[in-house]
């Protein structure tokens, strides 16, 4: 279901349509790649060999915390450091092997089962975009799984910034313009309130949320916003998102 927010933002009046855009820009890790799926399966594997009991809940938001000292290293690699403070919680080893094992584990998460086909759909009608706060080496791996879907792509390698910092977006807007492409041209859809809609709003853009956890309680491994800011555009899966757009 399609639900529209306010229908100005500042100065600016809400396109009236999905058809007034022509790129999308994504989040990829949590909006296109499962990495809750892939980070629980790798603590699930360790704590099984372990004998220890574990909460995937409780781990996902121990290592949202965690994620908040971004200074400490960039996504994927900081998991190793992250996977101490969950082990920790739980009482399970600690290891520069460990620690590897679980940057692997989340470098291997899977596509939200719908990710592939909906970007192939979507991809008919806008230019797609990656803008993802992981290392280029690991959105390498996401890329492919997701079909190689993307026009352009931005990673914390090439911004030198880490989502929510205005310094990627911006980075991101002033490649854009060398292409002709404008701020209003551009539909940011992301699934984290902390990383991506609350600064898109901030900064003048027009977003979609994806609520990937739609039906459960909390942010899970996703760092919680300090308010949460109503999109502009509102969509349970992705799917929905590229059902709507297919309808225009």
């Amino acid at each position: 279901m399609l639900r529209l927010a306010a229908p100005r933002i500042g100065d600016r009046t809400l396109p009236a349509t999905l058809t007034s855009f022509k790129v999308l820009t994504f989040d990829v890790v949590g909006t296109l790649i499962d990495f809750e799926a892939g980070l629980t399966a790798g603590l699930a594997a360790i704590a099984a060999e372990h004998g220890v009991d574990f909460d995937a809940e409780a781990a996902l938001a121990i290592y949202g915390e965690a994620r908040r000292d971004a200074e400490a290293g960039k996504f994927p690699d900081d998991v190793a450091r992250c996977y101490g403070k969950i082990a920790a919680h739980f009482a399970l080893p600690v290891s520069p092997e460990l620690g590897a094992r679980m940057v692997e584990a989340v470098a291997a998460a899977p596509a939200f089962p719908d990710s592939v086909a909906s970007l192939a759909s979507l991809k008919k009608r806008y230019r797609l975009v990656a803008m993802t706060n992981a290392q280029r080496w690991a959105f390498e791996r996401f890329s492919s799984a997701l079909g190689d879907p993307f026009w352009k792509s931005y990673t914390t390698d090439d911004t030198g910034a880490e989502k929510p910092d205005p310094a990627f977006f911006e980075h991101v807007f002033a490649d854009l313009a060398k292409e002709g492409i404008a701020q209003d041209d551009i539909l940011h859809v992301a699934q984290s309130q902390y990383h991506d809609i609350g600064i898109s709003r901030q900064l003048g853009l027009t977003n979609c949320w994806i609520e990937r956890r739609h039906g459960r309680a909390g942010y899970g491994g996703t760092i919680a916003p300090e308010r949460f800011t109503k999109p502009d555009f509102h969509f349970t899966t992705l799917a929905a998102l590229a059902e709507e757009v297919d309808g225009l």
